[in-house]
């Protein structure tokens, strides 16, 4: 009995750590979704419109997922490139998370998800906010202009209602739900009614998800149909009076997902033609671009919590608009710069010779790099004291089986990483995940087997089972954490320059994934020392007996 200690704390410890890496997930996810932005209740006000419109109306087609090189290759949208070639383009830049909604939020308040205060992560539809930030439809109602939507169902609720004079909202995402926005939103366009309208063509991201990914055919063929749309929509047009933005609001990766920092994941089209513009190519132009520039041709204010720049280079302007823009540009910032540092509870930052940052974009990258540092110094400390307490405990159990355990450990990082990377082809950001019950089941088969082959190669390398089945299991339960230490490395990493869980700022989301990830390698590898000790104790046992 005296010895039974060992297989009660290795018992302890594996069903301890397996339940701590799930809470720890779970609460790193709810912090994510949870999230609002330090100006979600105190949001900077409108100022004044920017001047008399360039155009009599804008009519943005908002093409769902639909990727730079799709969207620019003739042969798949041949219409689209036509209009591309008689107005101006470039190429839009966006950031992780490359959600959808996320990606609503930052083109039409033209803030970055961590002050628009749209979801970070798609959430289901009753769960949808409203936005709190000024945003361009909310600007183009106060002008007095008439708005309409017709899209997916989400932008009935980001939208406030007061801001839309007409909408049509559907849950469906493939071809059948396109045509039927389509066919809504033609008699707004040829009654005249409405300045600012948002058609969302859906199917491009359906085929991506649901028809084989970015790289099948299937992909193709929803784009190619989304061109023939978009001359539909054009046909209602006079571009001479109108102006026609089109656009996505994320890519996918080949396998057909999105949300993390791949190229082709926040690298979109931007096409801007008719009335107001200058054609022409222009370069790199950022998602945050979109609300002000919108703004600028319809002659509304700049939406207040705009982080982007009116693209002034592409418009048709006299020399007194452009600097009528540039003035409430600056004053939009300044006005800000200033909300955003008040909302953080930041000190206005200095300059080293004690000026104070005017710069309205330095001012407040500044003011939460600040902020940032004087968290993330203790997190640094407590990780780094957390890193070494296990190496210290390697090394004072030292023995001949150390050397095997290590082994085992380095097995199951091997099976599990060429499995997932290799074999699979996944990537290790948010791009890859289904949802939180796929990527639990997905992680946790593929640790289980990991483990299993780790525990075969170690258990033959110190010849366990030709022990006694206690000492079977207390190797197993030494393995499970060795194997649960090493994935502690990407959890503290992610703890010591993020916090786990998070804050007034978001993380780096693809640290944050190698964390989840980890976690998820940790729980099943808690479990997984479980069964094989008995596995092992079994065999040893049995062995036992033969002899």
């Amino acid at each position: 009995m005296k010895n039974n200690w060992k297989w009660i704390l290795g018992i302890l410890v594996c069903l301890g750590a397996a339940i701590g890496f799930y809470f720890l997930a779970i609460g790193m996810m709810d912090s994510v979704y949870a999230y609002r932005s330090p100006l979600s209740g105190k949001p900077p006000l409108p100022g004044e419109p920017v001047g008399e419109p360039l155009s009599e109306r804008v009519v943005y087609v908002l093409i769902d997922a639909l990727r730079m090189d799709t969207a620019y290759d003739r042969e798949i949208m041949p219409y689209l490139n036509e209009l591309r070639q008689q107005g101006a383009w470039a190429e839009m830049h966006s950031r992780e998370p490359s959600y959808s909604a996320t990606g609503y939020s930052v083109i039409f308040t033209g803030a970055w998800p961590e002050l628009s205060d749209g979801p970070v992560f798609n959430l289901e539809t009753e769960e949808i906010p409203a936005w709190t930030q000024d945003n361009l439809f909310s600007a183009a109602t106060r002008a007095g202009l008439q708005t309409a939507v017709s899209g997916y169902e989400w932008f009935g609720k980001l939208i406030p209602s007061d801001a839309v004079a007409a909408g049509f909202y559907t849950p469906g995402e493939d071809r059948v739900a396109d045509l039927e926005v389509v066919d809504a939103a033609l008699p707004w366009l040829a009654s005249g009614e409405y300045e600012l309208v948002l058609i969302h063509l859906d199917q491009v991201d359906y085929a991506g998800h649901h028809e084989g990914g970015a790289a099948d055919p299937n992909w193709d063929a929803a784009a190619a149909r989304c061109d023939e749309l978009l001359a539909e929509i054009v046909a209602e047009l006079d571009l001479s009076k109108d102006t026609l933005f089109i656009s996505s609001d994320h890519g996918q990766v080949d396998a057909g997902g999105h949300g993390g920092s791949e190229a082709v994941a926040v690298t979109e089209p931007f096409v801007l033609v008719g009335a107001g513009v200058k054609p022409g190519e222009y370069g790199d132009v950022q998602m945050v671009d979109i609300a002000p520039t919108l703004a600028a041709i319809l002659g509304l204010n700049i939406p207040a919590s705009t982080q982007g720049q009116v693209q002034t280079a592409m418009l048709q302007l006299t020399a007194d608009q452009e600097n009528a823009i540039l003035a409430a540009q600056t004053l939009q910032q300044a006005v800000l710069s200033t909300a955003y540092v008040m909302a953080i509870g930041a000190d206005l930052p200095v300059n080293k010779d004690g000026s104070v940052v005017l710069d309205p974009q330095d001012k407040m990258a500044l003011a939460r790099q600040e902020l940032v540092n004087a968290q993330r110094l203790p997190q640094l400390l407590i990780a780094g004291v957390l890193a070494v307490i296990p190496l210290a405990w390697l090394g004072w159990r030292w023995n001949k089986d150390t050397i095997w355990l290590l082994a085992g450990a380095g097995v199951f990082h091997l099976v599990f990483n060429l499995w997932y990377a290799v074999i699979d082809g996944k990537g290790y950001t948010f791009s890859y995940v289904l949802g939180s019950t796929e990527l639990v089941l997905d992680g946790a088969v593929k640790a289980l087997v990991a483990f299993g082959l780790g525990w075969l190669l170690a258990g033959w390398g110190a010849h366990i089972f030709g022990r006694r089945g206690r000492k079977a299991a207390e190797f197993t339960f030494s393995l499970a954490v060795v194997i649960m230490v090493t994935l502690l490395a990407p959890v503290l990493w992610s703890f010591a320059w993020d916090g786990l869980f998070v804050g007034r700022f978001l993380p780096d989301f693809t640290r944050s994934f190698i964390a989840l990830l980890a976690m998820v390698q940790g729980l099943a590898a808690g479990v997984a020392g479980l069964l094989f000790a008995g596995l092992g104790a079994g065999i040893a046992a049995l062995k036992g007996r033969k002899r």
